[in-house]
């Protein structure tokens, strides 16, 4: 038996992808303990683990007990400028808050390894100060540089041709010494203060140099010449099916032999304005079923004159249950969800420009499962246009189709686990085999 310590950013897209991996670690014999927000403890203790609560560090979970100056700058900055500072603000300032949690928790329970989402810096910090291993998971898209591809966070596609090298490095050497460089020169300043080096790359350019689980497949991702050894894909890491799911009085319709669209905004950026009403709006009078959900928020906050007859409208439907009837889904771009979508086959509509959604929608686009429409409020015939395209080409659905039918051979849980206990008992790097395909 081993004991493993998990660190996460108090965020459902960086809690959720954990869940699997600590359930089934708990099942195989180890001892799992979980730091992060409150608003997560019941269903962290759902999968065995025990729940350690945020005693220093800043608990982003509950967003009303945060400084509303936070909140209120925050909406003061639009795209790059707010991307920055959702950075500084919620990943890089609490970390050191966040290791003196750390070094409480190792006294009663020394950890093995910690496992940490690619975000939350505080594990990576506390096992260069205490050389533990430590491995990461992704909560997006596979961010680490590479000479094949531009910069995490412009959504650019990859290139690795001659030119396509040259362009990458040159961006590459914006985004470090330009872009990013109030960034990197602000981590530096908060890992001085804890006696760690300086380095001279972006965090998520920084990875585990033990274990890095990506969780995707490698048809979703972009192929890299010079991926680290440590990089393993193993396959997405799924919602499972919720126990006390009720089907709405409207479930029926799902089976009427209409295209169903799923539009969704997740639990987050979730102004109705944005996706849902103007794909409510797109979509009234076309021969389909449009499901939407509000990711929890009140229906009331959908403000149209009239609601479309082909339109149910739901805070919250698991997507374990709905996915298997949806052709199409729109959304903002959130990864869990992709990964969701896909694995059932559904080909996506992406419209997001926010956090890691640009790359979302740019990786949605080159692998072909979809369209990106490349903006956070597309206008309703935008949006009437790609619903058309995708019902209308068999392209998108094969590709859709074939990208599940990969994921269908993938057990992310299990493959975490496996990988992981691996990093327990050698307290190696554990690499890749050479004759990977990837």
């Amino acid at each position: 038996m081993a004991r493993f310590l998990i660190g996460t950013v108090p965020a459902v897209g960086h809690v959720n992808p954990a869940l699997p991996i600590a359930r089934k670690l708990v099942e195989r014999g180890h001892e799992v303990w979980w730091y992060t927000g409150k608003l997560f403890q019941p269903k962290i203790e759902a999968t065995g683990a025990c729940y350690v609560p945020m005693n220093k560090g800043l608990d982003a979970s509950d967003f009303e007990n945060l400084p509303k100056s936070l909140w209120e700058q925050r909406e003061k900055l639009k795209g790059f400028a707010q991307f920055k500072y959702d950075i500084k603000t919620f990943m890089i300032d609490p970390t050191v808050s966040q290791m003196q949690d750390y070094v409480d928790i190792l006294r009663s329970f020394p950890a093995d390894v910690l496992l940490s989402d690619s975000f939350f810096l505080a594990g990576g910090w506390v096992s260069e100060q205490q050389s533990l291993p430590y491995a990461e998971f992704s909560t997006s898209v596979l961010a680490v540089g590479s000479r094949d591809t531009a910069p995490f966070g412009l959504g650019f596609t990859p290139n690795a041709s001659k030119l396509g090298h040259l362009r990458n490095d040159v961006l590459n050497w914006i985004l470090q010494r330009v872009l990013l460089r109030d960034v990197i020169n602000h981590t530096n300043d908060i890992r001085a203060s804890v006696g760690l080096l300086p380095h001279n790359k972006i965090f998520f350019d920084k990875i585990s140099p033990f274990l890095y689980l990506q969780g995707t497949v490698p048809s979703f991702e972009y192929p890299r010449s010079d991926l680290p050894p440590q990089v393993h894909f193993v396959g997405p890491f799924l919602s499972s099916s919720p126990t006390d799911f009720i089907p709405p009085a409207w479930w029926d319709d799902l089976k009427a032999g209409k295209p169903v669209i799923h539009v969704t905004q997740g639990t987050v950026s979730a102004n109705p304005n944005d996706l849902i009403v103007p794909t409510l709006q797109a979509l009234a009078h076309e021969d389909v079923l449009v499901i939407a959900t509000t990711g929890g928020y009140p229906i009331e906050n959908i403000k149209l004159q009239e609601y479309p007859t082909n339109a149910r409208i739901e805070p919250f439907i698991p997507h374990f249950h709905l996915l298997p009837h949806v052709d199409i889904m729109i959304t903002n771009g959130g990864y869990n969800a992709v990964q969701m979508a896909l694995a059932n086959g559904v080909s996506l509509v992406v419209a997001g420009k926010t956090e890691d959604k640009p790359e979302v929608g740019a990786r949605v686009e080159w692998s072909g499962v979809g369209i990106n429409l490349k903006t956070k409020t597309p206008a309703p015939a935008k949006i009437k246009d790609a619903v058309k395209k995708i019902l209308s080409s068999y392209h998108y659905r094969q590709k859709a189709k074939s990208i599940g039918d990969e994921i269908s051979h993938y057990d992310a849980p299990t493959n975490a686990a496996t990988l992981l206990e691996q990093l327990a008992e050698t307290k190696q790097p554990v690499l890749r085999s050479p004759k990977s395909s990837y």
